[in-house]
């Protein structure tokens, strides 16, 4: 009996949430992956996983880039994707070999992370109206951000229980769930904890509504809030702070990392509080810093300035 794609699909995005403990970010990547992929299999007559070819495959993955003009590293992750769910098929032995094994992709550019200034990320942090309770929940979200260098997934998994708030003004923030499903501290600043004290005792109760929830941060519904609006936060910002490219979470993630390293901290200290499981994915912000240098040095040196018109 031929088990449907939809069914096998759902299997495969199973094995990855409980052998695999992957996060709801990355199943929720791979299920609209697969779902555009099953979606062309099935527009094609007589196609199926078990008797496509790997020039199909090629076929379909070529198509993203031509023809709907998707961008290097959203074909580079739907072709991993393919990957992944043909070798589950394999080991389910529903097709006897990937035809998506040697699949190619465009490499990836290495584009440089966009980090704020010092000046900007204070003005960022000035934002919210610290005369209403969302005001102070998201000055809280904010100093926490910049603080720890969380992701918005982790920030919004956080909850009460997750925090250390100490009587001298440090703090530590437990993420439970990180990328990889690793767990690890942030840690946190006075500005960060005097900000979490200010929004726990004075705007979270107003929030919360009587809800018994352990979620640290909460919406108006008194629920846990959502990464969504974490990123609305950021857009918001963006109209009244001026900045000379969008702002999102990660842009005080890469914000975070890059002062640390302005200011002398060891790279494998920065690796270990952002979380990376690779060293040469944090030495990506060496290079900003070496950038932010030149730029200093040939704004500073009379004799590398460039010469007048």
């Amino acid at each position: 009996m031929t088990v449907s794609s939809d069914t096998l699909r759902d299997g495969f995005l199973e094995h990855l949430r409980r052998v695999r403990r992957a996060s709801p970010h990355t199943l929720r990547a791979y299920a609209e992956d697969l779902r555009q992929f099953c979606a062309w299999m099935e527009e094609s007559e007589g196609k199926t996983l078990e008797t496509l070819t790997a020039a199909e495959v090629r076929t379909f993955i070529a198509a993203l880039t031509t023809e709907r003009k998707l961008a290097r590293t959203t074909v580079a992750r739907k072709a991993a994707s393919l990957r992944a769910f043909f070798r589950y098929l394999q080991r389910q032995e529903v097709v006897a070999s990937s035809p998506a094994q040697e699949l190619q992709t465009p490499k990836r550019g290495r584009s440089l992370p966009k980090a704020l200034s010092e000046e900007a990320v204070a003005a960022l942090l000035a934002f919210p109206d610290p005369s209403k309770p969302d005001g102070l929940r998201d000055r809280a979200i904010l100093e926490t951000l910049y603080a720890s260098g969380l992701r918005a997934s982790e920030l919004v998994g956080l909850d009460i229980a997750d925090l250390a708030l100490e009587a001298s003004g440090e703090g530590e923030a437990r993420v439970r769930q990180g990328k990889g499903g690793k767990e690890r501290i942030g840690l946190l600043g006075r500005p960060a904890v005097l900000a979490l004290e200010r929004y726990l005792s004075d705007a979270r109760p107003a929030l919360a509504q009587g809800k018994p929830t352990p979620a640290l941060f909460l919406n108006r519904f008194g629920d846990r809030l959502s990464d969504r609006a974490v990123r609305r936060l950021f857009d918001r910002a963006c109209t009244q702070v001026s900045v000379s490219h969008k702002v999102t979470p990660h842009t005080l993630r890469h914000s975070f990392a890059t002062h640390l390293l302005d200011h002398g901290a060891d790279l494998r200290v920065v690796q270990e509080l952002l979380g990376h499981a690779d060293l040469s994915t944090t030495q990506v912000y060496t290079h900003v810093s070496t950038t932010r240098l030149k730029e200093a040095y040939e704004q500073a040196h009379p004799l590398a300035r460039k010469p007048q018109d």
